[in-house]
């Protein structure tokens, strides 16, 4: 799903990943909160509205072919914008909860510079996070990480270890944690993802 400013007419771009159990077009309206012109929103949509389906802290092989599937419809959005002459370092990559969860492991695999990452109650994808796994420089890509300290579904420890491989890969990490915030996006991370699309121009 697109919206904001045709990708042809973009100057910037931002792929939104939704979260287990949802749309991409309930993801696609959140980003009205942090829409700009000159900016085009795009929303891969998962198979059942799920990208895998297991918590994203089983094993990873139980979460295949969902996981490598959530990736590669990533990277097919980033070549889309690609193709528009749009480059990678102006593009933002957006996820919540499920989404969240491959955004992050998909900038941590593929480190360059992109225009951002936003981690929204989600971190790293695995049993355990092994910072070994991960090489490559983000040069000093923003990163944001906001999360609830007691979210049901995300452990606050896993935040911390993902922001830490973020770092590790050179990337301009900011953590954020929420006191009782629960699973679900405030206003204060709407506020610094609207930043951080504003710095990407349009």
């Amino acid at each position: 799903m697109t919206a904001g400013t045709h990708l042809d007419d973009a100057g910037a771009a931002v792929v939104l990943v939704h979260g287990r159990g949802a749309t991409a077009e309930s993801i696609v309206q959140m980003a009205e909160e942090f829409h700009r012109e000159g900016v085009a929103f795009l929303a891969p949509q998962a198979a059942g509205n799920t990208w895998y389906p297991n918590p994203f802290t089983a094993p990873v092989e139980t979460n295949e072919p969902g996981r490598t599937s959530g990736l590669r419809a990533i990277a097919d959005a980033i070549d889309e914008v690609n193709d528009a002459n749009i480059p990678t370092d102006r593009v933002l990559i957006l996820g919540f909860s499920q989404g969240a969860c491959l955004a992050s492991e998909y900038v941590a695999r593929d480190p360059r510079r992109y225009g951002g990452l936003a981690v929204l109650s989600g971190g790293l994808i695995g049993e355990t996070v092994d910072p070994d796994e991960y090489d490559g420089d983000l040069e000093r890509t923003p990163v944001f990480f906001g999360c609830s300290d007691s979210d049901p579904h995300i452990a606050e420890e896993r935040v911390h270890e993902s922001a830490r491989v973020l770092q590790q890969l050179n990337g301009d990490v900011t953590e954020r944690l929420y006191p009782g915030m629960g699973h679900t996006v405030n206003r204060d991370e709407l506020d610094r993802v609207a930043e951080m699309v504003e710095r990407l121009g349009g």
